[in-house]
Parts: C-alpha cells; sequence; structure tokens
C-alpha cells in the first residue's frame, strides 16, 4: 500500500472557489477536508465538498459516449455522438423553431466556458432560453 499524500486544491463544485486539501493514496482520495488557510471558506466546506468525491471512482462511471440503440445504452464514438446531437437539435430547430431548445449551464464551469455556452446558445441555436443551477 502507498503513502498518502495531502493534495491542497480548489473545490470545483461552484464557483466560490473554496480551498480543499486532498488525501490521496494509491490515486484515490479517501478524504476531503476543509483548507484552513484559504481565505475563502477558512476550512469549512459545504456538503457536496466535503462527500463529493465519491463518483470519480465509482464503477458505474461513464468513461465513453453511449447513444441508445434498439432501447439501450450502448458504447459509441464521439464522432457519431456528437453528430447525433446535432442532428436532433437541427431536427428539433427546424420542426418547433428556436424556442424548442434550451441550454443549461453550470456553476462548476468557468466564466469563460458559460460565455461560450450562452453564445452557443444565441448564435447557433437561436434561442434565449439559457438557466443554470447557480440558484441552488
Amino acid at each position: 500500500m502507498g503513502e498518502t499524500k495531502k493534495v491542497k486544491t480548489i473545490c470545483g463544485y461552484c464557483g466560490t472557489g473554496c480551498g480543499l486539501i486532498l488525501e490521496v493514496k494509491d490515486n484515490q482520495i479517501t478524504r476531503v477536508r476543509g483548507d484552513k488557510d484559504a481565505p475563502v471558506n477558512q476550512g469549512q466546506t459545504c456538503i457536496k465538498g466535503a462527500l463529493g468525491y465519491h463518483y470519480m471512482h465509482a464503477e458505474e462511471r461513464l468513461t465513453e459516449p453511449h447513444v441508445r440503440k434498439g432501447g439501450k445504452l450502448v458504447p459509441t464514438s464521439w464522432e457519431e455522438a456528437l453528430s447525433l446531437v446535432a442532428n436532433k437539435f437541427h431536427d428539433i430547430k427546424t420542426s418547433f423553431g428556436s424556442d424548442a431548445l434550451s441550454i443549461f449551464a453550470c456553476a462548476r464551469a468557468t466564466n469563460e466556458t458559460n460565455f461560450v455556452t450562452q453564445k452557443f446558445a444565441r448564435a447557433v441555436l437561436g434561442t434565449n432560453n439559457i438557466d443554470g443551477c447557480n440558484r441552488t
């Protein structure tokens, strides 16, 4: 068994920027605690920051794109998955208009990523229907 390492990082669950200390053993996160030296959270964490790391090593975690074929999700290439999504967006926009589409932005993303997301929604999809999880 390997030695436990302490890794300082920034929480990625929202835009607050809380400092965390990860305890990592054998390339697996074993514990998370707040960084007392971090000016934003001074060692405190919310439940997501403290306990939301288990998904990283979950057996059920998807590691490749999937599409539904014959009622079942099956692994596919990125090219096929992205083509399917682009075609579905096009079909919906053509059949029902731009306001039938919407984008859900992510508070965990950077400002730059959210800027590009809203630009995509407005310039490509032609919709102003944009929301995000920032309010939760």
